[in-house]
C-alpha cells in the first residue's frame, strides 16, 4: 500500500481506468462474438460501434480496429451481410421552427459601412543602422 499521497491517487486512477477498459474490451468481444455466431447488419454495426469506442478512449490503435473491422466486413460479405446505412435524423432542421419573437423587441441594427470594413495594414517599416 503506497504512503505517498500522489502515489494513492495514482493506484485510485489505475484501478478505475483498468476496469472502464476491461469493460470495454469485454463488449467488443460479446459484440464481435454475437455477429460471428448469427451475421446480422445490426450486429455488425455493433461490433464497430464497440471497436470505435475503444480508439476513441485511446484502448486500441486506429490500425489495430481498422484490421479487425476489415475482417468483419469479410465474413460479412461472405453471409450476404451489409451494414445498414447510418440513421438520419426523423425530423429536418427546416421543419422545427423557433417560437416567433414580437417584432417590437427587435432593435434596428446600426449600418456603418466603416466600421464594417477592417483598416489596410501599413507595411512594417524598416529599421534604421546607427
Amino acid at each position: 500500500m503506497p504512503i505517498i499521497k500522489s502515489a494513492i491517487k495514482r493506484m485510485k486512477q489505475t484501478i478505475k481506468r483498468n476496469e472502464r477498459n476491461v469493460g470495454i474490451k469485454r463488449e467488443i468481444k460479446d459484440a464481435t462474438k454475437a455477429f460471428l455466431a448469427a451475421p446480422s447488419s445490426e450486429g455488425l454495426s455493433k461490433a464497430h460501434s464497440e471497436l470505435d469506442t475503444a480508439v476513441k478512449k485511446g484502448l486500441l490503435k486506429k490500425n489495430t480496429v481498422a484490421r479487425r473491422k476489415a475482417g468483419l466486413a469479410k465474413v460479412a460479405k461472405e453471409a450476404g451481410v451489409k451494414l445498414a446505412p447510418a440513421k438520419k435524423a426523423a425530423a429536418p432542421k427546416a421543419a422545427k421552427a423557433p417560437a416567433a419573437k414580437p417584432a417590437a423587441a427587435k432593435k434596428p441594427a446600426a449600418t456603418k459601412t466603416t466600421a464594417a470594413k477592417a483598416p489596410a495594414k501599413k507595411p512594417a517599416a524598416k529599421k534604421a543602422d546607427k
